[in-house]
């Protein structure tokens, strides 16, 4: 499945996978997800990033957990 929402590209960051437009690493929404901290505060801190992104990449991370299942 190719994703419109994550890129990886060596000039960026070494290649860690980053919300498309962006320079904000996937790893970084997981950390404050699992710190227990909401999608708010993570947008707030995050400002680059939409809500929209981060939705959609939860979405995405689903159907792919739920593809290999």
């Amino acid at each position: 499945m190719k994703s419109n929402i994550i890129t990886s590209d060596p000039d960026i960051l070494s290649g860690t996978p980053v919300f498309i437009g962006t320079r904000i690493p996937l790893q970084t929404l997981i950390e404050y997800l699992e710190a227990g901290q909401s999608i708010s505060d993570f947008l707030e801190g995050f400002p680059t990033v939409t809500k929209a992104q981060v939705i959609a990449f939860l979405e995405e991370t689903k159907e792919r957990f739920l593809e290999s299942a």
